[in-house]
């Protein structure tokens, strides 16, 4: 269990995300229009998982919008939520994110166990907790935080300086 908060109150999850230079775990989420799709489906691009526990939160909001900003147009930004497809739909689209691939976790439960996201108590237990993690080319993970106020943001200097690293020659990259 990973110790977060909700402006200052503990909450937990269930475990903690995936450690550096590991492969991310296999998924299954749902696109906007009910397709499955996992990370095999977006090829050998460099990705970033913005993990959200719903786009309706206005901090979540703010950090899409900004990481749809610094990610690179070679790279892709995955914002995964539990929230319907149809919501996160209307959430790209009212917020202008035409960037943004936009998935949903609702037929996929495991998905908060593999990443270490799942709140597991408070009042927003069952929901996913703010997580930015950042995959190579071969899905390896090159950076992973779980943002510990799940009310604030991301490092986002950490996210463009793993991005930098994961774009580079694997020669150049370590593990």
């Amino acid at each position: 269990m990973t110790r977060i908060t909700l402006h200052g109150d503990a909450l937990y999850t269930d475990g903690a995300p995936p450690v550096l230079g590991s492969q991310a775990p296999k998924f299954t989420l749902a696109t906007t229009s009910l397709a499955d799709v996992g990370l095999d489906h977006y090829g050998r691009a460099c990705k970033v998982l913005d993990i959200v526990p719903s786009v309706e939160v206005p901090s979540c909001v703010l950090s899409a919008r900004r990481l749809a900003e610094i990610v690179p147009r070679e790279a892709l930004l995955l914002v995964i939520a539990p929230d319907l497809p149809f919501a996160i739909q209307r959430f790209c689209e009212t917020h202008a994110l035409e960037r943004v691939v936009a998935l949903s976790t609702f037929r996929s439960p495991g998905f908060a166990r593999a990443f270490g996201v799942g709140i597991v108590s408070g009042p927003l237990r069952g929901l996913l907790a703010r997580a930015v993690i950042v995959l190579d080319a071969q899905h390896r993970v090159r950076y992973a935080e779980l943002v510990r106020e799940i009310t604030g943001e991301p490092d986002y200097g950490k996210v463009v300086h793993a991005l930098d690293a994961a774009r580079r020659p694997a020669a150049t990259v370590g593990p």
